[in-house]
């Protein structure tokens, strides 16, 4: 990469898109297709392929690229130029990583998210990370964003200042930040300026939070049940006069995300989808389990309800 800075991403929502499978674990093209436009048309700013949501580990290399391309047709032939495709490029060695981000530019993304390899944790110090992104920033034909996400990384949680080392490059535009933490999310808004990083909340209980420390957006699962409520809060806060609202629609986003997740993760936003808006189906790869209707109904989960009637509402006001 040359030393002239790249671009990072607009600020907006961002949807981990989950990625349907039918019985016997093959895509879903026809949900895949009703779920990419159902989200465009709720006004995300982009799509994110190949994210945790989207079982980017189970999934071989030509079907990570084929993932991406395909979303990337759906949006061009309905008219969603203008929807950005991130691409997850995750894996456990900085030789696959780097092919998997030229696969994805190759493919159509404009942006790649990084994970941190988490194999061998021991060996994952601070210098290890900070050299396995900068090369693989080095090597992409695209510019790079780092994802810290300690729940699927055995535990690593990059801090703030290991990640404020990596915005110097110039090819490394910003960060998803799924551990959650505020605190940190607002140091590294400090940072760096938002023309050369953008510094988004990675779930939608921090969303508005976020937004106050200074974020660019949101990059959240929940946005997969709900993107035009999560583009109104958005443009309520933006506005400038919507604080006490959006204020109210963040109390329930926070409720309603705790609620997908005892419900089971991406299992349970494909059981919810599927019941809710008519497409899909409820399969997942193994190791994961689908969620049964059992599982759902022993689970309170009143306000992710309410939120879905309120997207609902929203889509038709």
């Amino acid at each position: 990469m040359s030393s002239e800075f790249s671009k990072p991403p607009p600020s907006g929502i961002y949807v981990p898109a989950v990625l349907f499978f039918k019985a016997d674990e093959e895509f879903d093209l026809d949900a895949i297709k009703a779920h990419v436009l159902r989200l465009a048309k709720g006004g995300v700013t982009g799509i994110l392929v190949q994210g945790s949501n989207g079982e980017a580990q189970h999934l071989s290399h030509d079907e990570r690229k084929f993932a991406i391309r395909f979303t990337r047709e759906i949006l061009d032939e309905h008219g969603f130029t203008d929807v950005l495709i991130i691409a997850g490029t995750g894996a456990q060695s900085t030789r696959e990583t780097k092919k998997l981000c030229a696969d994805a530019a190759d493919a159509g993304a404009a942006y790649v998210l990084v994970l941190t390899p988490s194999t061998w944790p021991p060996q994952m110090t601070k210098e290890n990370i900070i050299r396995f992104h900068r090369e693989v920033a080095d090597a992409s034909p695209i510019p790079t964003m780092v994802y810290n996400f300690p729940v699927v990384t055995a535990g690593l949680d990059l801090d703030s200042d290991t990640i404020a080392v990596l915005a110097q490059h110039p090819n490394i535009v910003g960060t998803k930040l799924s551990c959650g933490n505020i605190g940190k999310l607002q140091r590294l808004v400090a940072s760096a300026p938002r023309e050369k990083f953008a510094v988004f909340a990675g779930k939608s209980d921090v969303f508005l939070q976020g937004l106050l420390s200074g974020s660019a957006g949101v990059i959240g699962a929940l946005v997969n049940i709900a993107p035009a409520t999560h583009k109104k809060l958005y443009d309520q806060w933006k506005s400038g006069n919507g604080l006490v609202e959006a204020m109210q629609g963040q109390i329930l986003l926070g409720q309603a995300d705790w609620e997908a997740q005892k419900i089971g993760g991406i299992g349970g936003i494909k059981k919810i989808v599927s019941q809710q808006f008519g497409y899909g189906e409820r399969w997942v790869r193994g190791p994961l389990a689908p969620v049964s209707d059992d599982k759902l109904q022993s689970l309170n989960h009143d306000h992710l309800l309410e939120l879905i009637n309120l997207e609902k509402s929203t889509v038709g006001q």
